[in-house]
């Protein structure tokens, strides 16, 4: 299953955006408060509860700076399933997004694919709002 968040206009270069996502700490910045609980990081990882009590964690897998940064599912998430944030340099600013690749059943995905996809795109505003 394949999700891709809206592209959003960020006011900064690729790089800062790039260096911000890096460490997993500033993550924290970008989730929903109201549907998140338990969030832990290091400079590499995250993980944290969302609604329902689910634990999902983020493991840093590479990147090819400053355009995409790539997180996997660590060994808490319910599936495998992998992040890449795309950040293109549009003149004086960025477009960001997010494309979430996991290995889903067909049952599952009914579940999660809104969730996943109101998630992705609340972290896509997120991150065009804390650049402002």
């Amino acid at each position: 299953m394949i999700i891709e968040s809206t592209k959003v206009d960020v006011s900064t270069t690729p790089s800062t955006i790039y260096n911000f996502l890096k460490d997993a700490n500033n993550l924290i910045h970008l989730l929903p408060k109201d549907n998140v609980s338990d969030f832990k990081a290091t400079e590499s990882e995250c993980s944290f509860k969302v609604q329902g009590g689910v634990t999902i964690t983020l493991v840093q897998n590479g990147g090819e700076e400053p355009n995409k940064l790539f997180l996997k599912s660590g060994e808490k998430s319910p599936f495998p399933f992998t992040l890449t944030i795309h950040i293109v340099e549009t003149g004086e600013k960025s477009t960001g997004f997010i494309v979430f690749d996991g290995e889903v059943n067909a049952f599952l995905k009914m579940m999660v694919e809104k969730p996943l996809t109101n998630l992705f795109n609340y972290m896509s505003n997120k991150l065009q709002a804390y650049f402002e």
